[in-house]
């Protein structure tokens, strides 16, 4: 069996991640890059990404499945139906320390190519014009906002993070 004949790792590291959040009582959060194949409200996606809270207290009927996360959640007071694809999930943290875990963006043959987004709506417009697209491909990298560990062989400098389009990195707020 060849390499591409093999099933993805990513949806069993979610779930793995996921427990071990659940395990030590933090809260688990999911970064996805979003396009027309994400069903979530389109008024809180910023950059092309959205963060979830998926705990068990902001989550009803949570399924982390091998294809897709699916769910119930509240935004602004008003419920919604929640569907992720596994390959748009590009990381999983705990929100207390930052501890997680992240995905490069799969390539998608044909989801992102034709697809027209819904008039009128700017979030799903630009979702359309090829935002994830124009992300680049390479993973993420995690970085620590509170100096901790991790930061003693940089020489004391921490990296900028770029200006516009650069790569996304995950920060925790508290």
């Amino acid at each position: 069996m060849n390499a591409q004949a093999l099933p993805s790792t990513r949806p069993y590291l979610i779930r793995a991640l996921y427990e071990w959040c659940v395990d030590n009582g933090f809260t688990p959060y999911v970064v996805v890059r979003v396009n027309d194949s994400v069903r979530v409200p389109r008024e809180y996606v910023n950059n092309g990404e959205i963060v979830l809270n998926v705990s068990y207290d902001a989550t009803n009927a949570l399924q982390l499945g091998n294809d897709f996360i699916e769910f119930k959640a509240r935004f602004g007071g008003r419920p919604h139906d929640i569907l992720v694809p596994i390959r748009r999930v590009i990381a999983i943290y705990a929100r207390e320390n930052g501890q997680g875990m992240a995905f490069p963006l799969e390539d998608e043959p044909e989801l992102d190519v034709g697809l027209s987004p819904q008039q009128g709506d700017p979030a799903t417009e630009a979702a359309g014009k090829g935002v994830a697209d124009s992300a680049p491909r390479n993973p993420v990298q995690l970085q620590s906002i509170d100096g901790s560990a991790g930061d003693a062989d940089d020489g004391g400098t921490r990296p900028q993070p770029p200006a516009g389009g650069g790569r996304p990195s995950l920060k925790r707020v508290k």
